[in-house]
């Protein structure tokens, strides 16, 4: 199976390809034209691109079986960077992917996505561009899967003792998670056909049990 991750180069995309290369996918890597790659990512096919070159977008998902999305605004001066990225650039990448027939594609998105009144929402409402991005690749007809990871740090010194806490959507309001937890999910995703058009919240922490997420779905 061919991978594609794109954002591949931030800080949760590049452990999503890090995982990814571990559990024997061959990926293609698509990132910014100004990213700075990190140095394991330079061997592997990596496209730099704008979303909004479609030429360009297509040849990066040609011949790709499934597509993490991993792209996402960050919190900026610059307040249409949500719609930008999170609706819109979500929007391109799904109509690539109808077009080059990929059929499986896992998007990361956020906690709390579509709530209006949160403090994430005073950066050009990034939870509601989100949800915008969200109902565009439910609507699209391809095999979909969503991952709203709570608020996400870089912490990988206690990762043996965290387990994945996974919940229905509209479950879960607070907590935290490694980013490596989020890229160990969305590869979990990929095999778990349970997981197919679904909302999934995840957060970790010590307390809860072990569970994959396959058990953790048929639960809800």
């Amino acid at each position: 199976m061919r991978v594609a991750i794109s954002g591949a180069s931030g800080k949760t995309g590049f452990r999503i390809a890090e995982e990814a290369m571990k559990a024997g996918y061959k990926i293609k890597l698509i990132t910014r034209k100004d990213s700075i790659l990190p140095k394991f990512q330079k061997s592997h096919e990596t496209y730099k691109l704008s979303l909004n070159n479609k030429k360009d977008l297509d040849n990066a998902l040609e011949n790709v079986d499934t597509l993490i999305i991993a792209t996402g605004a960050r919190p900026s001066i610059d307040l249409f960077g949500p719609a930008k990225v999170d609706a819109l650039g979500v929007k391109q990448q799904i109509d690539s992917c109808i077009k080059n027939n990929v059929k499986r594609v896992i998007l990361v998105s956020s906690l709390c996505t579509g709530r209006l009144f949160h403090p994430l929402n005073l950066f050009g409402l990034i939870l509601i561009w989100k949800k915008v991005g969200e109902n565009i690749l439910k609507s699209s007809g391809l095999d979909w899967t969503i991952i709203r990871p709570g608020g996400l740090n870089e912490n990988e010194e206690d990762l043996n003792n965290q387990n994945i806490y996974y919940s229905k959507q509209e479950t879960q309001e607070k907590g935290y998670i490694p980013r490596r937890l989020v890229a160990k999910a969305c590869i979990e995703a990929i095999k778990t056909p349970q997981s197919i058009e679904k909302i999934i919240e995840i957060t970790s922490n010590t307390e809860c049990n072990k569970i994959n997420m396959r058990r953790a779905i048929e639960s809800f």
